[in-house]
């Protein structure tokens, strides 16, 4: 169903609006293994992208533990075969992001940044997370001209250089394992002692000859003009600090969930994350969240998928109540 409207989430012009049964705002493994759930229940779903289709996952060089790909997937291959799964069962991806929502009554509205509005009867969030930054000096003047939040993405522009990986956990070091296709040395500064990844990807890390690693340390400022130059570490046990020549910074120091469109309306945790049961529901009826946007605990691919399917079928028997 489509037709005008001059009020809610439009800018001075008439907005297009469509009415759907089920909006899914996310494409990542969530919010696509919600499509697939939905559409195969014929509730002709509508998925909004958000700003990278495929979630966090897609930028990721190669996932080794999703459920059948022995031989490990790509993070993008993964998405687009979640998207046409999906889409051959009836799910409609559309290209765009959630700008306002209105959950106060049902249908839920919500505006997207394409102009069009939808009215949806039910609803699942599966907006996931965002990387973190360090917030010191040099950071944001230098994103794009040495600092990065994505190896697989920036990587080749780093053969043949020195760089360093900041981060401890799953995502540091595999992306710090990637890098070393590309680099000439890659460091991992780590503020612990010890890293907090997988047994086997610390094993890869510290068996790999291109990978060292600055123990109980952390940046506190980023220096360059043009590029990036140096970076200032600092010791947390003697409290010292001193300068260090580096072409790159790679930053993964944790995610924080996609969730602030929904302050207010939902109930969020101290993390950011969007509450919800066991069924997947949130504070308001019909309205679902997945993935990890409501995840504070596991935050893998396979577990946001299970959470998606999870929503969409609660989803579809919520609708089903009322027919």
């Amino acid at each position: 169903m489509e037709f005008s409207l001059s009020g809610f989430g439009s800018k001075n012009r008439e907005a297009v609006e469509k009415e759907v049964k089920l909006l899914i705002l996310g494409a990542g493994p969530a919010g696509m293994a919600a499509a697939l759930y939905a559409a195969r229940a014929e509730l002709e779903p509508v998925v909004l992208t958000g700003m990278q289709l495929g979630g966090q996952a897609a930028l990721t060089h190669t996932i080794e533990n999703y459920p059948g790909f022995p031989d490990g997937v790509g993070g993008t291959s993964l998405g687009e075969l979640f998207q046409q799964q999906a889409e051959h069962f009836g799910a409609r991806v559309e290209f765009g992001s959630a700008t306002s929502v209105d959950l106060s009554s049902r249908p839920f509205k919500v505006a997207t940044d394409s102009g069009t509005n939808y009215k949806a009867w039910s609803l699942i969030i599966a907006t996931g997370a965002q990387s973190n930054p360090l917030n010191v000096p040099g950071e944001k003047d230098l994103t794009g001209k040495g600092v990065s939040y994505c190896g697989t993405c920036d990587g080749w522009f780093f053969k043949n250089k020195d760089i360093l990986v900041v981060g401890g956990g799953d995502s540091a070091v595999e992306e710090a394992i990637f890098l070393t296709r590309f680099a000439n040395s890659v460091t991992i500064v780590h503020r612990r002692d010890e890293l907090r990844a997988g047994a086997i990807l610390q094993k890869r890390a510290k068996e790999n000859p291109k990978i060292k690693f600055f123990w109980n340390t952390v940046v506190t400022e980023i220096i360059g003009d043009d590029a990036v130059k140096s970076v200032i570490l600092k010791d947390i046990v003697s409290g010292e600090t001193r300068q260090h020549d580096t072409d790159g910074v790679f930053v993964f120091v944790g995610h924080t969930p996609n969730s602030s469109l929904f302050n207010g309306q939902l109930e969020i945790d101290a993390k950011g994350c969007i509450v919800v049961d066991s069924l997947m529901q949130t504070t308001v009826p019909g309205v679902y969240a997945a993935g990890e946007v409501a995840d504070p605990h596991f935050r893998q691919v396979v577990t946001s998928a299970g959470m998606g399917a999870a929503a969409a079928i609660q989803a579809t028997r919520f609708l089903e109540a009322e027919e």
